[in-house]
């Protein structure tokens, strides 16, 4: 254990000089002593909003793009950032009309008018990058730029009650059309080169994963004016140094993620504070219809059989188990689609499968397998990530592991693999038929509605991309976001719940909070309901 923590340390002091070393964070007048200093083990996939629709990503994209829309602080409200006004629907309800505030300019100098915001949602879907968030534009048709300071968006839903949320997640940020391209995404070293940014801050250094500065956008005319002046991320490839870094003060706050025995360990220490933000974060098994077991691609293909195989991993899987003994109850059984809080939420899972009550049954799924003719046990490879999705997915995997080969129904190929070769490797494209049959995935919300747990995984074209497809659901979601009736919207969104569980093309597992610690003297902290955590508030007395 001591040589652990020697070594550990080592490694933290190491890994702070390397930044000084190759060009990292400079001291200067300006930053020395007034920079508020974010730890996370997050990574970033790309600073081009058009190809990353993840968590790191959007943590930095927040900061330095400006939004149409934007939540309130610790609300599901949403505001004007840069538009003017909330805007407004068509009396058909096929148009949404947007007036954005004039005289915007990009840090650069550029204009920031209605072209830019076309241009901004216009590339996203064309580009439609395999881990980008096109699968949110899915409803607009077209968006038209009829003066400088109007955007008109054209909805293929009429009174679409998502689309003003879909302007504020990660399909929302407004680039530089002088400057970005419209069709492939734009390196990062151009993105900063040319000072792109009309967020709240301008990101001035960035060495990819290791760390990034952001600087106060004095030119930003939006919702969430920065309140520092200067706020260093530093990137750390594990937990352990992550902690240690908050223990002796160099970080200041310390978001995603730290485990919950770490999080346990702070608390008690008392030198810190403990900040739990809203829920709303799911952890699931996604199975790839491609090369499951079963799947279409596989040389024994076979839709029963393939679905028998995930009703039995239904069956089988132990939530209250993994809650409890891995994440100390900082996580909760999650036996639905949509989480715990929103409307619609029902525990379809919950009575479909194992016991019935929540708990496993090696009975049902043994009679599953056998009435669809499925031999036992059943090659399983399943993928996890422990850089992206905490360390403590090692442990909740090899309970996942233990479970299913528990009672002799499967047996699991378990594997490990780093996230950026994991995020490109798990899709199903027109090129690929991906890579893991099984494979664990997260999610943070990026709008506050049951549909950003719905047309993200189930609709045609979605974001999981993993070879699902079900027209009559995909026709369903769509019909329910131009649903003014809120009884006749509630009744369709449980109805799709109804059907996925049937289909079970994902199998959610457990629900969680956003946690952040802090230092003593840090002000400001604030998680959003859509998983923003913006550094704009953050003050240190």
């Amino acid at each position: 254990m001591k040589y652990r923590k020697v070594l550990a340390a080592f490694t933290a002091i190491a890994a702070l000089a390397s930044l000084a070393a190759c060009g990292g964070v400079k001291k200067d007048a300006d930053t020395a002593g007034s920079a508020i200093t974010v730890g996370t083990t997050d990574k970033v996939i790309n600073l081009d909003p058009a190809a990353a629709y993840d968590t790191g990503s959007y943590n930095v994209h927040i900061q330095i793009y400006p939004f149409l829309f934007a939540p309130n602080y610790n609300s599901n409200e949403l505001s004007p950032d840069i538009a003017a006004d909330d805007g407004t629907w068509s009396a058909d309800g096929t148009q949404f009309t947007v007036k954005i505030k004039p005289g915007l300019k990009f840090a650069n100098g550029h204009t920031l008018d209605s072209k830019d915001v076309k241009f901004s949602i216009d590339r996203i879907k064309n580009i439609n990058d395999p881990n980008g968030p096109s699968s949110i534009l899915v409803n607009i048709k077209s968006v038209a730029a009829p003066d400088p300071t109007t955007v008109v968006f054209t909805s293929a839903v009429p009174h679409d009650v998502t689309l003003k949320q879909s302007l504020s997640t990660p399909a929302g940020p407004i680039v530089d059309d002088q400057v970005f391209s419209a069709t492939k995404p734009t390196p990062a070293a151009d993105i900063i080169k040319a000072n792109a940014f009309a967020g709240p801050y301008r990101l001035t250094q960035y060495k990819p994963n290791e760390m990034a500065v952001f600087e106060k956008n004095t030119s930003y005319k939006g919702l969430t004016p920065a309140k520092n002046k200067t706020v260093e991320v530093k990137y750390f490839s594990d937990t352990s140094n992550l902690k240690m870094a908050v223990e002796q003060g160099s970080v200041k706050v310390a978001s995603r993620s730290l485990t919950p025995t770490d999080i346990q360990d702070l608390k008690k220490s008392g030198k810190v504070k403990v900040f739990k933000g809203p829920g709303g974060e799911e952890r699931f098994i996604t199975f790839n219809f491609m090369i499951q077991p079963y799947g279409e691609k596989a040389p024994n293909a076979d839709p029963k059989k393939a679905l028998a195989v995930r009703q039995a991993v239904a069956d089988l899987v132990d939530r209250k188990e993994i809650a409890s003994k891995v994440f100390k109850g900082t996580y909760t059984p999650l036996y639905s689609y949509v989480p715990t809080g929103l409307m619609s939420h029902t525990d379809t899972l919950k009575s479909a499968y194992g016991d019935g009550k929540g708990g496993p049954s090696p009975e049902k799924a043994k009679k599953t397998l056998d009435e669809a003719g499925v031999k036992a046990p059943v090659d399983l490879k399943l993928q996890y990530n422990g850089d992206h999705y905490g360390s403590s997915s090692a442990d909740e995997y090899a309970a996942i592991k233990s479970q299913l080969e528990a009672g002799g129904l499967f047996k699991v190929d378990l594997q490990q693999t780093e996230w950026t070769q994991y995020n490109k490797e798990r899709v199903v494209t027109k090129d690929s038929d991906g890579s893991y049959p099984a494979y664990q995935m997260g999610w943070y919300p990026s709008y506050s509605d049951p549909d950003n747990y719905l047309s993200p995984f189930f609709r045609a074209g979605n974001f999981v991309n993993n070879g699902y497809k079900n027209d009559a659901i995909s026709a369903l979601i769509a019909k329910q976001a131009g649903e003014q009736d809120k009884g006749k919207r509630m009744e369709m969104l449980k109805q799709i719940q109804q059907m996925e569980t049937q289909d079970l093309s994902t199998l959610p597992l457990l629900q969680g909070n956003q946690m952040a610690v802090t230092a003593p003297g840090i002000k400001g902290v604030t998680f959003d309901t859509a998983s923003r955590f913006r550094y704009a508030p953050i003050t240190n007395s």
